[in-house]
């Protein structure tokens, strides 16, 4: 795997405060840096971590860096959670979501549920099928031979949209619950039942009221991040 020239290797300090992250330079210099990411981070915020910093592209950051990629005991993840978003986007624009084919437009951000919830993009455009709402989930929270785990927090709000997501569905949309693997060492997802029981319950539900559910896995390979593996397991 290769890192774009611009990326900064350091090793984390520690986290705090969600939102930063404490990082030593080769140089010695310690920096704060901007954590993109608001869940646990179980196993991706171990203190000595090899991590790597991108530079901010706004002068106006306050920022210089902003933590993208940590070395976990399972492999490389990518912490940056609402990359997740731009992987699925830029895989549609390109033809690769064969799970959705047939669609030609994607629209981004969309409210629905009159106004309660919102989906990450909605798909509109099919001869055949109705429109499709989805959300997309980064999934970072590896354990042992490949598993994966989302989420890694309790989410009111993930069971939230579920429920919406479930009522569309019986209003004859379709919607779809992506997760996008961003840990190289996950290779299959499950509901995190031993986190977040009722997230669980919600989507056992929801599949069988016909809420589809996909796994997709984001890899880099020589200095490109994209979606490689249309789906993986799920269980």
């Amino acid at each position: 795997m290769k890192f774009p020239d611009d990326y900064q290797e350091g090793v984390l300090i520690k986290r705090y405060k969600r939102f930063l992250a404490d990082v030593e330079l080769p140089s010695g210099e310690v920096v704060t840096v901007h954590c993109p990411n608001t869940g646990a981070m179980t196993g991706c915020a171990e203190p000595g971590s090899r991590v790597w910093l991108a530079s901010s592209i706004s002068k106006s950051a306050k920022y210089a860096w902003g933590w993208r990629w940590v070395e976990t005991r399972h492999g490389l993840a990518n912490i940056y959670s609402a990359g997740a978003n731009r992987l699925f986007y830029e895989a549609f624009d390109r033809g690769d979501l064969t799970i959705f084919n047939g669609y030609r437009h994607l629209q981004r951000e969309v409210s629905f549920a009159e106004g309660q919830s919102r989906a990450d993009a909605l798909l509109s455009g099919h001869s055949s099928q109705p429109d499709c709402l989805v959300e997309i989930k980064s999934v970072t929270l590896a354990m042992a031979n490949g598993q994966g785990y989302f989420p890694d927090a309790k989410s009111d709000r993930a069971v939230k949209h579920i429920n919406h997501l479930k009522e569309q569905v019986n209003q004859g949309l379709r919607a779809a619950l992506v997760f996008v693997i961003q840990h190289a060492g996950i290779n299959r997802v499950a509901p995190a039942e031993h986190i977040h029981m009722a997230y669980a319950q919600a989507l056992k539900l929801g599949v069988e009221s016909g809420l589809e559910v996909y796994a997709l896995k984001a890899e880099l390979i020589d200095g490109d991040y994209r979606i490689t593996k249309k789906t993986i397991g799920i269980n």
